[in-house]
């Protein structure tokens, strides 16, 4: 058993010491792909994302600037057409420190609302309870 599987932990494995920068060692370089799409549109990276129940959690982290315009298309379309919350963190991801968030749901941006990293744990913990017992979508048998 891993260190995570007891208790849902998923700690990253990396040695930036031993195996160099994981940025560039594991990151694909998602640019290569901008000749494929039209005009100025790119994939974007998914900073977390989780699935309860059928639900999505999305965690898109900025540091110093709210979500760029591209992105918040993309996170506005995503979830007025499916189960998906986005949680939008501006802080910085070196010291996890949180300054402000902001919910994307039902294809609309929120207004921002200042938080520090405990304040977003709490509301994750709240999502995801909230998830373990709300179905989104039908199992096999279908039933929701």
């Amino acid at each position: 058993m891993s260190p995570g599987d007891a208790n849902g932990t998923n700690p990253m494995q990396w040695d930036c010491e031993r195996q160099g920068c994981f940025n560039l060692v594991k990151r694909p370089k998602i640019e290569v792909f901008a000749e494929c799409l039209p005009g100025r549109i790119a994939f974007s990276d998914v900073d977390a994302i989780v699935e309860i129940n059928g639900n999505l959690l999305v965690l898109e982290w900025k540091t110093g600037r709210r979500v760029p315009r591209g992105q918040a298309l993309l996170y506005t379309r995503w979830t007025a057409n499916s189960p998906t919350v986005v949680i939008l963190v501006v802080g910085d991801a070196q010291y996890m420190t949180v300054e402000e968030i902001a919910y994307v749901a039902d294809g609309t941006i929120g207004v921002w609302h200042a938080k520090d990293l405990a304040g977003l744990k709490e509301i994750i913990a709240e999502w995801s309870t909230w998830a373990l017992t709300h179905r989104a979508i039908a199992d096999k048998k279908g039933t929701a």
